[in-house]
């Protein structure tokens, strides 16, 4: 017992020191790109390098805070007249690309000012952007096309960016909910009053678990008809309540007289992480990962079950370089970097000792390689296991970091949430 547990410190430790050398070979004089390689995402993205300093901003190396200061002066430098965030900025070229939007991008932006300052307590640089971050803060607000209060996103418009979630789509509304919370704290940080940015993150808070989170109709009905909201609201829950009783996780999207009934493992982590499931949905979330094998053979399926041929939401586009085919990318792919909000949300969700175990599995996922041992490989098939996708990615690298120090450092693990 005791040599396996050895072991099993050495594979976590080993890890942790890979991930940190390829977060290293990521690094670039404009930020923190995507990818090691330059046949492979040669580029910042926006979400990839904030997810990536999640983790990598726990490491004590100046480097690492010097690329997470460079990434977000390169983002506002390149931010839209209108408040956008680029999707990526190429180390090559760098300019603002025409068609390269993402809804995703300008929170994660917001909460990558937030989690800059938290780590490092500069003040001046956090006020020095300022007016870019109430840019696109407004940005989103325009996103809100019927004046719901959620954001409404175009297909494949986020990071599924080959995948039919559209409407209501939780991934980018539980972010949304985190930036305004994060909004909140830098104004007054930065001596304005954040109350309203406070009160509107609760009013998505209870949108999304009104719309999102399938069960209990009458109350709902009751709520809808009290508060005045849409009918078609009142439409999506009834449909989704009576026809499909799910009850275990958030729906990944409600648009127009329809909704999804995947089961988005990276939308359903975040809403654990960031508090918008209450500890009983935490646990029903939890459970339905282990029940379908979403977890296996490492963490963790993007979406479960996979789109078919036929299927409401498939798309022929799927099929574009075999790409999004069942258990492949989005279809059903693993993606490492989500198994890290994964295990975050199992030791938020109190399973401790599971989420050691999963760690443990997420390391051995970044250890496989088509070429070479630890390739942190973009994404995994869903039913083999076999590594896919481009090789050293930052953000695989970066979330093992995140989720390593979220299960041997609780105290470093709560300051992000």
């Amino acid at each position: 017992m005791e040599k396996k547990g050895i072991d099993l410190m050495n594979l976590l430790d080993e890890a942790y020191q890979q991930s940190v050398l390829v977060v290293e070979r990521c690094m670039h004089a404009i930020g923190a790109k995507a990818s090691a390689l330059s046949e492979g995402y040669n580029q910042v993205f926006a979400r990839d390098s904030i997810i990536t300093f999640l983790g990598a901003s726990f490491v004590e190396n100046k480097a690492f805070q010097d690329a997470f200061k460079i990434t977000l002066e390169t983002l506002s430098k390149y931010q839209s007249g209108l408040g956008m965030i680029p999707l990526s900025v190429d180390v090559d070229r760098p300019a603002i690309e025409p068609n390269q939007g993402a809804v995703d991008s300008n929170p994660w932006y917001v909460i990558g000012q937030s989690v800059y300052y938290s780590r490092y307590k500069d003040l001046p640089f956090l006020k020095s952007h300022l007016e870019a971050i109430k840019k696109a803060m407004l940005w989103l607000e325009y996103q809100d096309s019927n004046n719901c209060g959620l954001l409404e996103v175009q297909e494949a418009a986020d990071w599924g960016d080959l995948y039919a979630n559209r409407g209501n789509v939780l991934y980018d509304n539980v972010l949304y909910y985190k930036a305004l919370v994060e909004y909140a704290k830098i104004l007054e940080l930065c001596g304005e009053s954040g109350v309203a940015y406070r009160l509107r993150a609760e009013e998505v808070k209870f949108k999304l678990n009104l719309l999102l989170w399938p069960g209990d109709v009458e109350e709902k009905t009751k709520i809808v008809n009290e508060r005045g909201y849409s009918q078609e609201w009142l439409r999506i829950i009834r449909m989704s309540t009576e026809l499909y009783w799910f009850g275990k996780f958030y729906l990944p999207y409600a648009a127009f007289r329809d909704f999804g009934y995947h089961c988005d493992a990276l939308g359903n982590s975040l809403a654990i992480l960031f508090g918008i499931a209450d500890d009983a949905k935490a646990d029903a979330i939890v459970n339905h990962f282990v029940q379908t094998g979403m977890n296996k053979p490492y963490p963790i399926m993007a979406n479960y079950p996979p789109i078919m041929p036929g299927d409401k939401d498939w798309r022929e586009y799927y099929r574009n370089a075999h790409l999004n085919l069942q258990y492949q990318y989005h279809n059903g792919g693993i993606w490492p970097f989500i198994g890290g909000f994964y295990v975050a949300a199992l030791m938020k969700a109190g399973r401790k000792d599971f989420a050691k175990a999963e760690l443990e599995n997420l390391a051995k996922a970044n250890s496989i390689g088509k070429r070479f041992e630890w390739e942190f490989n973009e994404w995994l098939n869903g039913r083999s296991g076999m590594p896919s996708g481009m090789a050293y990615q930052a953000w695989s690298a970066g979330m093992y970091i995140f989720a390593y120090r979220s299960v041997l450092d609780e105290e470093a693990f709560l300051e992000v949430l």
